[in-house]
Formats: C-alpha cells, structure tokens, sequence
C-alpha cells in the first residue's frame, strides 16, 4: 500500500473540512456578540455603500446560510440568512467584506475585473473537465485520448488560476471592510479584533481550497505524463 497517496489524499479530504468548520465555529461564537451601536446588517451596508457613491447598489436577499455576495449584475449586496436583519460583529464584518467586493467593482480593481471576465470560461472548465478526462482515458490507447487527457489538465488549470485570481480580491475586500468598520466608527475598538478574526476565519477556506486545487492540478498532470 502506498502510504504517501493515502496522506495525500487524506490531506484534499480534511483541509477544506477544517476550515469549514473553523469559519463556521468563529462566526457562530462572534454571532452572540451584538454591536454596540445596535446597527442592522443592512443599516451597515447602506452607510458603507452611500459613503463611497454607491447609491444605486441594491441590498438583497438570497436565503441561504453564509451565501453572502455582491453580485455585480444586478448590482446589489445579497445577504443571507445568517447575517439578514443581524446585529452581531460577526454578521456586519461579513456584510461590509461584500461592501468590499461592490467598491472593488466600482474602481475596475484589476483582480475582480480578471476574475469577472474569466468566469464564464471558468464555469465550462469547472463542469466538464472530469467528463473531458474520463473520456480520454477511456479513449487513452489512441491520440486523441491523450490529447483529451491533456486538455482536462488545461481546464482544470483554469480553475486553478480564478482560484488564484480570487484569493487577493478577498483579501482586499477584507481589508476595505476592516478599514471602513474602524473608520466610520461602525464597531467599536473592542469589537473590530472580533470582525477581523471572522474574516480572516472566511479567508482560510479559499486559502484551502487553493492549496487543495493545486495539489489536485499536480496529481492530473502526474498520472497524464505517464499516459
């Protein structure tokens, strides 16, 4: 039995589970702490939004459960169920990290614009890349299996690379949220360590999922070269 590829896998398997429960854990224990101020979830956002010129961003709704997003279609805020109509720390740290994302779109930041642009090429990659494997590997005595072997790699590659575009534009997006909630005196000096550890608790599972992809990308072409 070869132990290495059972901790390899082991390690896909557990990191991204680890950090789920992590964000999962930190938002729960800062979600029983209320702001002082009493400020809602959308009171924040609205202020975050109007102080940069973003009048015509909308708040919305999408019912799920740390879902939230800025959707820069219909240019709106979305805020899910966990943070809707909420008065924690914990719920306005995530609220004004979506603030970041609306700012971030209104300056043409270069990360959000890359990634915005890649994106539906992204969605075909993400959806049938493993198809495109599978069938070249059944196909893998013949040409054009290794040809499809090998663009299964590339397609998964640009998964990879949105993975990577990402990761800076939310860390950024934090980084405006945590400056704007001390700025603006949102929260109070007590309470913004609280946000912080929120955000960067959410940051951690994009920094999981990454290190995950790339070790999924290094597997693909490993097992393609010896095609």
């Amino acid at each position: 039995m070869n132990y290495s590829y059972l901790i390899y896998f082991l390690i896909m398997l557990i990191l991204p589970l680890i950090a789920d429960i992590y964000v999962k854990v930190t938002f729960k224990k800062y979600s029983k702490v209320a702001n002082f101020r009493r400020l809602t979830t959308e009171q924040v956002v609205r202020q975050i939004l109007d102080s940069n010129g973003l009048y015509n961003t909308k708040i919305g709704f999408n019912g799920g459960n740390l879902s939230d997003n800025y959707d820069p279609r219909t240019n709106q805020v979305n805020l899910s169920r966990s943070t809707s109509g909420q008065i924690s720390v914990a719920a306005i740290g995530v609220a004004a990290h979506e603030c970041g994302h609306a700012c971030q779109h209104a300056e043409n930041y270069f990360p959000i614009v890359l990634r915005s642009a890649i994106v539906p090429a992204v969605n075909i990659c993400s959806k049938f890349w493993y198809l495109v494997f599978i069938i070249g590997v059944l196909l893998s005595e013949m040409t054009i299996g290794t040809n499809l072997i090998w663009a299964s790699v590339i397609m998964f590659a640009a998964v990879v690379l949105f993975q990577i575009v990402t990761l800076p534009a939310e860390i950024d997006a934090s980084r405006r949220a945590m400056k704007t909630l001390e700025s603006q005196a949102i929260l109070e000096a007590d309470e913004l360590p609280m946000a912080r550890k929120v955000l960067r608790a959410a940051a951690l599972t994009y920094v999981a999922g990454l290190v995950v992809s790339i070790m999924q990308l290094i597997r693909l072409v490993t097992l393609s070269r010896r095609r």
